[in-house]
């Protein structure tokens, strides 16, 4: 019996349907058919283009960094910071430190390290353009190894700081500094770990850095550190290395910190830290099976101080901190990276454990001196030429002594300040024959003197008035 021709079309027809449905099941179900983008995908094995396949071999991100690269190269500018050579037989020798900087405003606000312009007599900006500026120090802050500069300057390129909580363990990142004065140098790397303190600030509180593998060297220091989708996330500070230059590891401070520092500088001339009161150690296996806890974890309360904003709150030795702000804290260096970016007079709330249980208790932060007010200790480079750190009165010392003026919080040993003989403690009411209410005020006159100046004032516990002279001619 012969078939027709139109059952052998229907045969070959459902033949080749089922021969099409097997070749999908076995080479294309579960892929993803999508269009190859040369930005975001490793490119086509040769044996796949030749068999149409056009299955997408991508990453989770972003390993093209030109368009980042090159937006955030243009904020990032080379520092030169210049000393003047005191023992130099030469009027006009000086010593240069170089580093890097990141653009922060269209208005010229430029963050850098403190260890780059520490001793800076003047500072040269250098932008991407190859536009140089001079550049005044608006605020420092030693302990995180901050500075604010600023240069005069409109429409500047610029970043914003990013969320830099958001960073994981094994993420993209760049580097951008200039590395051995070679500017506008791009590395790559990934973020190794973070919240790593390694003890080289010599204000272990205030350590949590971000660990990369990116390469950096010295004239890297106040670059940026940069995710995969151009967010500034950090400031870069430091490497571990026996020879000075890179070794494998790099350290930035992050963004979040940074973006809390220059916002203080910018507005108070200073950084106005919360404290609340307590000495501390990490949570580990010795502790956690003395204290019947059911995790390895945390922060450990080893003491705390008396009247201080934790033991008003309820907080007690012994007890154990793993949330700070709604952030968990599982080290010493996560605390205060979350602690720092509060001011005094916020609440924070704050959970611990205590026999087991666990509790949730508002603390309002205080300042060193154990009040809510900001206060600004000043170390400006012409307040350390002359030998002193200055802070304005607080309002229960206003109350108490019925005054204005500033207090004198340390005199340097062997300065000019010391040969004058005042003593921490004095508070300064006039300078010259002008009456002075702030450190601002202070720092601006001196700024602006080139002769001698008489400093009047007393001491709290010493009510008669003492002058002190000193020569700024000089």
């Amino acid at each position: 019996m012969k078939l027709s021709s139109h059952i052998w079309q229907a045969l070959i027809t459902m033949t080749l349907i089922v021969c099409s449905l097997w070749v999908y099941d076995r080479h294309f179900k579960g892929v993803d058919l999508v269009e190859y983008q040369p930005s975001y995908y490793h490119e086509v094995s040769l044996k796949d283009q030749l068999n149409r396949r056009v299955e997408a071999y991508g990453s989770s991100v972003n390993t093209n960094f030109v368009e980042v690269a090159d937006r955030a190269m243009a904020s990032v500018v080379y520092i030169t910071s210049y000393q003047k050579v005191s023992d130099s037989r030469y009027k006009d020798e000086y010593r240069k430190e170089k580093g890097s900087g990141v653009i922060i405003s269209p208005e010229g606000d430029i963050v850098t390290n403190y260890h780059v312009i520490a001793k800076a007599d003047f500072i040269e900006i250098t932008l991407e353009d190859k536009r140089e500026y001079k550049a005044e120090i608006v605020g420092t802050d030693e302990a995180t190894d901050l500075a604010l500069l600023k240069i005069e300057a409109n429409g500047l390129p610029f970043q914003r700081f990013a969320n830099s909580d958001s960073l994981q363990v094994g993420e993209w990142i760049l580097a951008i500094g200039n590395p051995f004065g070679l500017r506008s140098t791009v590395t790559a790397g990934i973020v190794s770990a973070k919240a790593r303190n390694i003890d080289v600030l010599n204000h272990n509180d205030i350590e949590s850095f971000i660990q990369t593998d990116a390469v950096i060297n010295p004239g890297s220091s106040g670059g940026a550190l940069v995710s995969s989708d151009g967010g500034l996330m950090g400031i870069y500070s430091a490497i571990l290395s026996k020879s000075g230059n890179y070794e494998g590891l790099s350290f930035a401070i992050p963004g979040n910190l940074a973006r809390k520092v220059v916002v203080d500088i910018k507005e108070f001339g200073a950084v106005q830290r919360g404290k609340i009161g307590i000495s501390i150690s990490d949570v580990d296996a010795e502790i956690s099976k003395r204290m019947n806890l059911p995790f390895i974890k945390g922060i450990y309360v080893n003491s705390i101080n008396l009247n201080s904003a934790a033991a008003d709150a309820g907080i007690k030795k012994n007890d154990v901190i793993t949330e700070v702000g709604n952030q968990d804290v599982n080290s010493s260096s996560e605390f205060y990276e979350a602690l720092n970016r509060y001011r005094p007079g916020d609440v924070v709330s704050v959970t611990y454990h205590r026999r087991a249980k666990s509790y949730t208790t508002n603390i309002t932060l205080r300042n060193y001196l154990n009040t809510t007010d900001f206060i600004t200790v000043r170390n400006d480079k012409i307040l350390r030429d002359i030998g002193i750190e200055i802070r304005d009165l607080n309002s229960i010392e206003q109350n108490r002594i019925k005054s204005d003026g500033v207090i004198i919080v340390s005199v340097t040993k062997g300065s000019m300040i010391a040969q004058t003989n005042m003593e921490p403690g004095f508070i300064v009411e006039h300078f010259n024959d002008i009456k002075i209410k702030n450190t601002q005020e202070f720092i601006s006159l001196l700024k602006n003197t080139k002769e001698e100046v008489t400093l009047r004032g007393f001491y709290e516990r010493y009510p008669d008035v003492y002058p002190y002279t000193f020569d700024m001619s000089n």
